[in-house]
């Protein structure tokens, strides 16, 4: 019987054309829109069995075919996304990387290892898809400090960097993120409507791990609602004034302090017509690298490091997993280890540090022979109660111990307390927070539970 493809391709049916901007095909084909910025001309740059040729148009079967996006789409005549223009050879990696650095060096003024650090980011963006999760990158500072000097530069190198402001409206980009899955580059991220916040936070919570796209509601034309997965992952670049409230999202990044130091004299002060070609040339040859490299990407499990957090190990594994050189690799694990340190000290100022640096000192006493909320409660008001507007009290304090620390509490004649086997958990608290390590502590002596009768009118702290 003749399959529906077979008997279209007897009537010869026209093939539907499928704008594309890259993918992979199932032979492992890869293909990647090209534009030629004085021609005007966009096609494909297709890599198969070792080689490079370029196409206009793939067919994929009688019915369909791929075909670059038009020249005149408004999103790459006006290079709000940049693309190379054909495949260029750039000898070994390491070559490559050190053109990188040049270029970040001759226009942008950054610290040496985050210059560094930039330069391979740069080459991951290009292989990015070829993991499962990612890092940002974020420079902050005050006006006139260099951020947007940085977006232009790095950026412009990324893979398919789409240029967006603080200003733009989110709604394109979940669609422009969907369709081109380039590295989104917002200059003035700090984001001050809290509409925009919450939908950019969208985008930079669910961008960094494949497969949590953004579910939106959307109208057909019948007048349904008819949610819609708008896939944002991807690398991304950030420039903001300030720091994050969000202390998950702020773990995502890699962040520069810009305007430290006075500006170096070398670095021109308006960027000379050669960046832009510079750039182009740049982003040709790692359009090669992405040839050469997307199929042999994997998370190299050896280079995880269980002293630090597992979320800067997510982040950070990947992009150790595309360097060779052995000393890069270790300089950028004690950049590592050094946003470790620097997240444990800011966890060592909340709350939750000073609750548990009162438990330490509690279980030190030899007299402590129960630690109920109560005596916690005293104890925190003694030494921390001035630190606080709020009057120190036993609901708080339960509620510290039960939500933020996860350490459960029960009720016995002498008040609630920590339950016996919780204090388990209390070594690798002391460690996530910063606090001198203790001797794991024995469950203390208590008192069974005590039942609260039916209809009782107590608060549980």
């Amino acid at each position: 019987m003749q399959s529906f493809k077979e008997a279209a391709a007897d009537a010869k049916l026209p093939q539907r054309d499928l704008p594309t901007v890259s993918t992979v095909l199932r032979d492992g084909t890869v293909v990647e829109m090209v534009y030629r910025p004085n021609e005007r001309e966009t096609a494909f740059a297709v890599w198969q069995n070792g080689t490079w040729r370029m196409e206009q148009h793939i067919a994929l079967d009688p019915l369909h075919r791929l075909v670059p996006y038009s020249p005149h789409n408004n999103l790459v005549k006006n290079e709000v996304i940049l693309f190379p223009s054909e495949p260029e050879e750039y000898g070994a990696d390491a070559e490559l990387v050190a053109a990188l650095q040049r270029f970040i060096h001759r226009y942008v003024d950054l610290t040496p290892r985050f210059e560094k650090l930039a330069s391979y980011y740069i080459l991951f963006s290009w292989v990015h898809d070829g993991f499962n999760e990612l890092p940002y990158l974020r420079v902050r500072g005050d006006p006139g400090s260099g951020k947007t000097r940085f977006l232009l530069t790095v950026g412009s190198l990324c893979y398919k960097p789409i240029f967006a402001s603080g200003a733009s409206t989110v709604s394109p980009l979940f669609r422009i993120l969907d369709a081109f899955h380039g590295t989104l580059l917002i200059d003035e991220g700090d984001f001050r409507f809290s509409d925009e916040t919450t939908e950019i936070a969208k985008i930079l919570n669910n961008g960094n791990v494949r497969g949590f796209p953004v579910l939106r509601s959307e109208v057909n034309t019948r007048g349904e609602y008819n949610p819609r997965a708008y896939h944002v992952f991807g690398p991304k670049l950030v420039a903001t004034r300030g720091f994050f409230t969000d202390r998950a999202l702020e773990s995502r990044f890699f962040t520069e302090e810009m305007g430290q130091l006075k500006l170096r004299y070398e670095v021109p002060i308006n960027l000379p017509a050669s960046h832009k070609e510079e750039a182009l040339h740049l982003r040709n040859q790692l359009l090669l690298f992405r040839f050469r490299n997307l199929h042999r990407q994997v998370v190299a499990d050896h280079l995880v490091d269980r002293t630090i957090e597992p979320r800067l190990n997510q982040i950070f594994v990947p992009l150790l997993s595309i360097i060779e050189d052995e000393k890069v690799r270790e300089e950028f694990r004690e950049v590592a280890r050094q946003y470790h340190h620097d997240m444990v000290s800011d966890r060592g100022l909340d709350a939750e540090a000073q609750v548990l640096e009162t438990i330490q000192s509690l279980l030190a006493a030899p007299e402590t022979t129960t630690l109920t909320v109560g005596e916690i409660t005293t104890r925190f008001a003694e030494i921390y109660g001035d630190e606080y507007e709020r009057k120190i009290t036993t609901k708080y304090v339960g509620f510290l111990l039960r939500k933020r620390l996860n350490l459960k509490t029960e009720r016995t004649k002498d008040g609630y307390i920590i339950a016996g086997k919780e204090l388990e958990k209390l070594p690798r608290l002391y460690e996530r927070y910063g606090l001198p390590r203790a001797p794991v502590p024995q469950p203390l002596p208590q008192d069974p539970p005590v039942n609260i009768e039916q209809g009782q009118n107590e608060v549980h702290p």
